[in-house]
């Protein structure tokens, strides 16, 4: 403890800093046409780079942006020709697995049930199906009559 704090304070990263710390590299060679590819993406940059395996530095969640380098210089931005894939199909984002909601204590499926048995064990009210009649007319018993 005594040597940690016999170093203090430490130095805080700037922004720009920590994201830099944190981009992807990836070599790729420039072909004739001064275009390097990444990931089906494919991106144009200086002429001057042709036939040079440049390095290519990106955030891996935004292939659009990605700087140009040679030799520990840079050469600027690649400038996006074709976009295929937005992301690095390896940047996987670190989204905590969400709970399972607590359980409510309400079966759900048996109120559905308790309801539509309920309409089923209703009989049909005919009347509104004759429009004027007064009264409800008698149920008729076919089966005795074809006798």
């Amino acid at each position: 403890m005594e040597r940690w704090l016999a170093g203090a304070p430490f130095p805080t990263p700037t922004p720009d800093a920590l994201r830099e710390a944190f981009r992807w590299t990836e070599l790729r060679k420039v072909a004739k046409t001064a275009t390097v590819s990444l990931q089906s993406n494919t991106y144009n940059v200086d002429a001057s780079l042709v036939g040079r395996q440049v390095e290519l530095v990106f955030d891996p969640f935004d292939l659009t942006d990605i700087d140009v380098r040679f030799g520990g210089r840079s050469f600027g931005k690649a400038i996006p020709h074709l976009i295929t894939r937005h992301a690095h199909p390896k940047a996987k984002p670190e989204t905590p697995v969400a709970a399972p909601p607590a359980p409510t204590g309400i079966d759900y499926l048996r109120l559905i049930d308790t309801e539509r048995t309920k309409e089923l064990g209703r009989r049909i009210n005919n009347e509104v199906f004759l429009p004027g009649q007064d009264q409800p007319i008698e149920a008729v018993d076919l089966s005795e009559e074809s006798s």
